[in-house]
């Protein structure tokens, strides 16, 4: 969070948050705010309800969510504005969602766990992209937390299925976790397949 802070605070420097070190980053010691969900807003133009194409979903990051497990939606995040489609975005898994208040100024935010592309162009046999979960060097998971304004929307996620029988025991609460690599669903909604081909 510290990291976090840093980021916020020097905008123009653009060493990985790894890089920091704690002694230099802003020290914080007060209240933070969890919630289970956030509201994404998006510009849809090519649906027709809403006003001027505008469309509302609920991201979900609880403990349980109907009396059978943790929900913990996956999202697409912005990383490259410059860029269209999957190469401006990544997909991250949210762990929580939180807010808090530092020098006046409230922050709303995510803690995250990447997911990296696997490849640099969609499957040729279904036209997804592939992810797989993030690790860092040292093969602990990649979280980070990120200002939930660049969370552009949620995002779907198929299992990439092996040749191994999958056990019945896994719920839907699960499959995150159960599984090595996953296929970016395009064909969830016509909004993804608008930006995730």
């Amino acid at each position: 969070m510290r990291q976090f802070l840093f980021e916020q605070l020097n905008p123009n420097d653009h060493r990985d948050a790894s890089e920091i070190l704690l002694a230099a980053c802003p020290h914080y010691d007060s209240r933070i705010y969890v919630f289970n969900s956030a509201c994404a807003r998006f510009y849809a133009p090519s649906d027709l309800s809403g006003i001027g194409g505008m469309q509302t979903e609920f991201i979900r990051s609880m403990p349980l969510w109907r009396k059978e497990g943790p929900q913990k939606d996956c999202v697409f995040v912005t990383t490259n504005p410059e860029a269209t489609g999957m190469r401006a975005l990544d997909i991250a898994r949210v762990l929580s969602f939180f807010s808090f208040r530092y020098q006046s100024e409230l922050y709303e935010c995510a803690i995250i766990q990447w997911f990296d592309k696997i490849g640099d162009a969609p499957d040729e046999d279904t036209g997804m992209w592939m992810v797989c979960p993030g690790y860092l060097p040292n093969h602990t998971p990649h979280l980070t937390i990120i200002h939930i304004d660049t969370i552009h929307r949620s995002a779907h996620l198929i299992p990439i299925y092996g040749t191994n029988a999958i056990s019945h025991n896994i719920k839907p609460c699960h499959s995150y976790d159960a599984f090595r690599a996953f296929y970016v669903n395009k064909y969830v909604d016509h909004h993804a397949f608008e930006i995730a081909s």
